[in-house]
């Protein structure tokens, strides 16, 4: 089983924390309507870029902002997620309920749910508006 980081190891180019992760969006009201229905609560806002875009900081309820949703001008084309990016992993505290209650809200499983193992974590996976995905994980 691999060994987590330590915090006092000095093998590290740059010490801190991971502060967000960024998705680039085409539409704010769709964004931020399926974002909100996951939990996430707009923290900040600001114009970017030479004034060319719009940054969107979300945070989940007694935490930092984590996901940056950025909105360039102009852009109508949709962004592809590409090969790399794999997708963000949220934690539920009881996955049946948090899916029954995302189906009330229009948001139904892109996969899932399914053990990870036998005995393991149950996951289940989202698509948001843009493609992206979300892994929804409860450990039992």
């Amino acid at each position: 089983m691999k060994e987590s980081v330590s915090a006092t190891t000095k093998d590290y180019l740059v010490p801190g924390k991971l502060l967000h992760t960024m998705l680039r969006i085409l539409d704010e009201e769709r964004s931020l309507d399926f974002y909100t229905k996951l939990g996430f609560r707009e923290d900040r806002r600001a114009r970017v870029g030479g004034d060319t875009a719009t940054v969107i900081f979300l945070a989940l309820p007694g935490d930092e902002p984590r996901l940056e949703l950025t909105l360039n001008d102009g852009r109508t084309e949709p962004y592809a997620p590409g090969e790399g990016y794999g997708h963000i992993a949220l934690s539920l505290s009881d996955m049946e309920t948090e899916l029954a209650e995302l189906a009330a809200k229009g948001i139904e499983p892109s996969r899932g749910p399914y053990p990870v193992r036998p005995g393991g974590p149950m996951i289940a996976f989202l698509r948001d508006p843009d493609g992206y995905e979300i892994e929804l994980i409860h450990r039992p």
